[in-house]
């Protein structure tokens, strides 16, 4: 691998640290292939997490939240912005720099069922990422791949098996099991459970905390659903429309959310008792485009809230005590 340069002022309890990330995808070119029109997925988002925790990144669909974790595995290349992993700026890596990296930073994909190559079986699934990084000596390949599956809760008859004869939520087993072959450090989970049924979702859940105490991981959740993310995460950033409106510890942002957003998306969480009555905040319209966003605060067009200045200029994005931060005008009055 090329020389590997150490980012300056970097923070060295961070495992990962995004700075000012912007991801922009052409809509229309000229013929000389200028750039005339864009669709800007994620735009300036920063946070850092250490080793061992798990952020939870929360909105409603479409706001760049897929994007995000893609770009930060540099399977879409950023547009802008820097990406320090483990105190390496892997921004401008290329593919053959990348490569050692891969074996620390995996994914975990939204649908089990597309997910999977359906005519390789379980074992082969498995193996493929082993051998390719030379995780063990090629003799040890199967035994490894047998103990892997166990701890994921897959039987070791499974190994000879194809993807159309499990169900959704064995599928996202084995997609796990495939992101943990390589023994990373940084797992994205992008959606991992939003596809599954109910008491599914809460054995996948259990079994991705269970993994993380076990293998010591670090965790980006990436989710719309607000229980599921209260459970398992320690830190939660809110984006909206590309951007991060609200980031902080969960302990913070559940017990005092301070954009109107977080505070909308917190109201509809459903309450377990049915004679308490909610307080629910309903928002108005629809999300802007991306290709097009609103002048100012981008989520004025839907804030119940908004003043002239909210029109006009975007709220500066600010540490508002305890690494709780927010973008909003209302909060500096």
């Amino acid at each position: 691998m090329a020389d590997i340069k150490k980012t300056e002022a970097y923070d060295s309890d961070a495992i990962l640290e995004v700075r000012n990330l912007r991801k922009c995808f052409p809509i229309k070119k000229t013929f000389t292939g200028k750039v005339t029109q864009e669709l800007i997925a994620v735009d300036d988002v920063s946070f850092k997490l250490k080793a061992g925790e798990t952020l939870g990144i929360v909105g409603e669909s479409g706001c760049g939240k897929t994007t995000l974790g893609r770009a930060i595995l540099k399977l879409h290349q950023p547009t802008s912005g820097r990406i320090i992993f483990e105190g390496e700026d892997i921004t401008d890596y290329k593919s053959s720099q990348m490569r050692e990296i891969r074996k620390k930073m995996q994914i975990i994909f939204q649908d089990p069922y597309s997910s999977l190559p359906p005519r390789s079986t379980v074992g082969g699934i498995l193996s493929e990422p082993v051998m390719v990084h030379n995780i063990v000596p090629k003799a040890e390949v199967k035994d490894y791949v047998l103990d892997l599956m166990d701890k994921c809760g897959l039987r070791d008859y499974y190994y000879e098996r194809y993807p159309h004869e499990f169900s959704g939520g064995q599928r996202q087993r084995i997609c796990i099991a495939r992101a943990l072959s390589v023994n990373p450090k940084l797992v994205i989970c992008d959606e991992p459970v939003s596809a599954l049924d109910v008491s599914i979702q809460a054995q996948i859940i259990n079994l991705l905390k269970k993994l993380q105490q076990d293998m010591n991981l670090t965790y980006m959740f990436i989710s719309h659903d607000l229980s599921v993310v209260k459970f398992i995460s320690d830190k939660i950033g809110v984006m909206y429309l590309g951007s991060m409106v609200e980031y902080g510890t969960k302990e913070d942002i559940f017990a005092t959310p301070l954009h109107p957003y977080t505070q909308a998306l917190f109201s509809a969480i459903p309450h377990p008792d049915p004679r308490e009555k909610m307080n629910r905040i309903i928002l108005k319209g629809d999300i802007p485009s991306p290709a097009n966003p609103p002048k100012g605060c981008r989520f004025h067009t839907r804030c119940p809230y908004a003043k002239d200045i909210c029109k006009e200029v975007s709220p500066e994005y600010k540490d508002y005590g305890n690494g709780h931060c927010a973008a909003c005008h209302l909060l500096d009055e």
